[in-house]
C-alpha cells in the first residue's frame, strides 16, 4: 500500500466519482493538511449538501498532519520560486510535504504536471 499526499484537487475529483482517482484513495492511503480539509470541506459546501460536507470533515480529519517549520519556510520559498505559476499557498506546502516525507504529491492541477515527484492524474 502506496502513501499519497492527497491535494485538495485529487480528493474533490474522488468525490465527485472520477475513476481515474478511485483506486488512490480506496487502494492506497494518504495525508494532507488542514488547508487542504478547509478546500474539500467549502468545495462540498458550495454543492449545497451540508450534511455531505461534515460527513467529509469527519473522514478527512484523521489524515491531516502538522508541518513543521522548516516545512513551512521550504514551501514558501518553492511558492516564491515558481511565482510566475501562480499556485495556492496550500499545494506549495502538500507539495513540499510529500517531498520531506519521501512520497508522491497526488494532484490534477496543470501546474504540477511535469513537476518531479508527482503523481499527475487527470
Amino acid at each position: 500500500m502506496t502513501v499519497f499526499f492527497y491535494d485538495s484537487y485529487a480528493i474533490i475529483e474522488y468525490l465527485n466519482n472520477n475513476s481515474r482517482f478511485i483506486s488512490y484513495f480506496e487502494q492506497h492511503r494518504g495525508i494532507l493538511t488542514l488547508l487542504n480539509i478547509l478546500e474539500v470541506y467549502y468545495s462540498v459546501l458550495w454543492e449545497g449538501d451540508t450534511q455531505r460536507a461534515d460527513l467529509v470533515l469527519e473522514t478527512l480529519l484523521p489524515l491531516a498532519i502538522e508541518p513543521r517549520k522548516e516545512t513551512i519556510q521550504r514551501a514558501m520559498k518553492f511558492r516564491y520560486e515558481h511565482k510566475k505559476k501562480n499556485l495556492s499557498y496550500a499545494d506549495c506546502l502538500g507539495y513540499q510535504i510529500a517531498l520531506d516525507q519521501g512520497i508522491k504529491f497526488l494532484t490534477g492541477d496543470k501546474e504540477f504536471e511535469h513537476v518531479k515527484n508527482v503523481e499527475f492524474v487527470k
